[in-house]
């Protein structure tokens, strides 16, 4: 059976090593790569994030990735962003005042409410709010994931929420629209639930389901 190749973008900051693992785990020929032409090369291109919006931001440019970023996304391939991998997909945040986003999804990232412990640093079950062969379907009700963040994103569109997560109130989980997936859960640290959906994703890359 296939594996397909995956381009794990390294732009040089945080924890990549355990997506990257994760989807060599599931079935994915995985690579961690900072060149543009095996990311223009591969069945499917992943961005993790950790920390800081306006520093992962910088360091993307800094590397010259967001022209390979964008391309990947526009080529149609299946695209994952993960934690501030999803933040970034947005115009802005407000961790980073002045520090644009890729802009791929309008809207912004915003503190959690103060009524909440930030960041959330917990277990929480997910809410479908659009059925998917990739996120799952409105009854999937035992899919609890690993947060760690203290920001959320605020889509312009509602449609392209997938999820969401109870946390002081509603909090997007998970966005998807056409060829990306993003999520602002970490299924490479969520266990059997992470790596199932990690799975089905990377049999979604091959064209096959679940």
């Amino acid at each position: 059976m296939r594996r397909p190749s995956v381009a794990v973008i390294d732009y040089g900051i945080g924890n990549l090593h355990s997506a990257h693992k994760a989807l060599l785990c599931v079935g994915a020929d995985a690579v961690l790569t900072a060149d543009p032409q095996v990311i223009a090369s591969t069945d499917a291109v992943v961005l993790p994030g950790v920390g800081n919006f306006g520093a992962c931001m910088e360091a993307i440019r800094s590397h010259n990735l967001e022209g390979p970023i964008n391309r990947a996304i526009a080529s149609g391939r299946p695209f994952l962003g993960i934690c501030v991998g999803m933040q970034m997909l947005f115009e802005s945040s407000d961790e980073s005042p002045g520090a644009p986003g890729l802009g791929v999804f309008a809207g912004t990232v915003r503190w959690l409410p103060h009524s909440v412990k930030r960041p959330q640093m917990q277990w929480n079950r997910l809410a479908i709010t659009r059925p998917d062969l990739v996120i799952g379907s409105d009854s999937s009700a035992d899919q609890w994931m690993y947060f760690v963040h203290s920001l959320a994103a605020v889509p312009v569109e509602s449609e392209i929420i997938a999820a969401t997560v109870d946390y002081g109130g509603d909090v997007v989980a998970a966005c998807r629209r056409e060829n990306i997936l993003a999520t602002q859960f970490h299924p490479e640290k969520s266990s059997v639930a992470g790596l199932a959906l990690l799975e089905r994703w990377v049999l979604s890359v091959r064209g096959e389901q679940a």
